[in-house]
């Protein structure tokens, strides 16, 4: 039995919907055992209830729940910063190069080594990952954050044309190659399988009826795409499927619009995609530094609100400029500010977009995302770096509130100091 005492932060409830969405004890206590959360208030209450548990003082920083990224590439650690392209040329010309290299399974471990280490590193404890196309360095993914013990839903990508000949497969080839994946990972553990067809523009109708077929014998298995990313790539799409009326039908013709589906991105949706998405109670991860840093454009959140279509944060590494999603809700929070019908976000919104809101779109609600007592204990102690500008705003300010949005606002002046999986501490180094 453990509690852990200091400034403890969470969103149970969505801000979106509801006031007073963010809890927040000055002094509090999170107890755990086992893995799960017992209790959760004031530590003064949770010592009395737990007299004997042993108390680690995570005072001078601020304790949330594990940080949840629902769009990061696994291949693509060590494209970041890749500047002046816009997304097919960033593809072709920096991007695919590097993932073909995976088919060395000695970088695909050392990879996926350095991979989950970042992750874990900047907070996240749980995430749905784009894996590799190749089939061995996806099981490596499985392996090194099984090793760690991270949260990871993920698959094989899968194409099969207009990328690298390197990265091609074919209908057969990746059934055979996925249900071999599905079968040793799947369900193992904190690992999850999600089907992974690249976009509609690398996958032919062959290859995305293997996707419904692979869904259909697998139900629980999860889906992932890209959707609406960039003007480009949405006109290329509609040359290669000229009987849909839309991008996202390409995926819903063959069964891949389900409430297990987050489509990355979704930046340049038509009514008749939102109204769709909602009704299938699909989702979408926003990855607003990506998003900048492509110049794909701005995310109509507020549409997507207005709609009812779910969403939550994705870092898109590397297309987006880090692994932190501190760092991506203050960039969520920055581009609301520039769009055209941009959501005045505050900090309660921002956390619940790193976290709960992420837990329920992966179909994680009710386990991780938030310290409601029942849920997994996955903590990050976020101390500010001593000296900084943050270290005197955790000082002076009063308003947790106002903590927070200094939080992602300086979030580079802030270090991941611990990190607890079902509630046991995880090595950072």
């Amino acid at each position: 039995m453990i509690i852990l005492r200091g400034l403890i932060v969470h969103t149970p409830k969505n801000p979106f919907r509801e006031a007073g969405a963010l809890q927040a004890f000055s002094d509090g206590g999170l107890a755990f055992r086992e893995g799960r959360i017992l209790a959760l208030g004031s530590f003064a209450e949770v010592r009395a209830q737990f007299p004997n548990a042993s108390v680690q003082d995570c005072r001078g920083g601020v304790l949330l729940p594990g940080l949840v990224d629902t769009h990061v590439h696994y291949p693509q650690t060590r494209v970041i910063g890749a500047m002046g392209y816009s997304l097919l040329d960033w593809l072709q010309k920096r991007t695919l190069p590097l993932e073909a290299r995976l088919s060395d399974n000695k970088l695909a471990r050392e990879l996926a080594r350095e991979f989950v280490k970042l992750l874990l590193r900047n907070g996240t404890t749980t995430a749905l990952v784009f894996g590799s196309h190749f089939q061995g360095a996806t099981a490596n993914l499985f392996g090194a954050a099984e090793d760690v013990g991270l949260r990871v839903i993920a698959g094989q990508v899968c194409s099969d044309r207009l990328l690298l000949p390197a990265l091609h497969t074919t209908p057969e080839r990746s059934y055979a190659e996925q249900k071999m994946l599905i079968q040793r990972f799947h369900g193992r553990g904190k690992l999850r399988y999600a089907v992974t067809p690249r976009f509609a523009l690398s996958a032919s109708e062959g290859l995305l009826e293997v996707c419904q077929a692979l869904l259909q014998e697998h139900p629980d298995l999860h889906f992932t795409t890209h959707l609406n990313e960039n003007l480009e790539e949405i006109r290329t799409v509609a040359e290669l499927f000229p009987w849909s009326e839309h991008y996202l039908q390409t995926y819903d013709r063959f069964g891949l619009v389900g409430e297990r589906s987050v489509f990355a991105h979704n930046v340049h949706p038509t009514e008749a995609e939102l109204l769709r998405l909602a009704e299938a109670r699909a989702a979408v991860a926003h990855c607003p530094s990506s998003n900048a840093f492509i110049g794909s454009g701005l995310f109509p959140m507020r549409r997507h609100l207005s709609y009812g279509v779910r969403f939550a944060l994705g870092s898109d590494v590397g297309g987006g400029t880090g692994f932190s999603l501190l760092k991506e809700g203050l960039m969520a929070y920055l581009t609301q500010r520039h769009a055209p019908d941009g959501v005045n976000l505050t900090p309660a919104h921002l956390l619940y977009l790193a976290t709960q809101a992420g837990a329920e779109i992966l179909g994680l609600g009710e386990e991780v995302g938030s310290f409601v007592p029942g849920k997994a204990a996955d903590v990050v102690w976020v101390r500010p770096e001593p000296g900084s500008t943050l270290e005197v705003h955790f000082r002076h300010l009063d308003s947790v509130e106002d903590l927070l949005g200094s939080l992602f606002t300086l979030h580079g002046e802030a270090k991941v100091q611990k990190v607890w999986l079902d509630g046991r501490e995880a090595p950072l180094d």
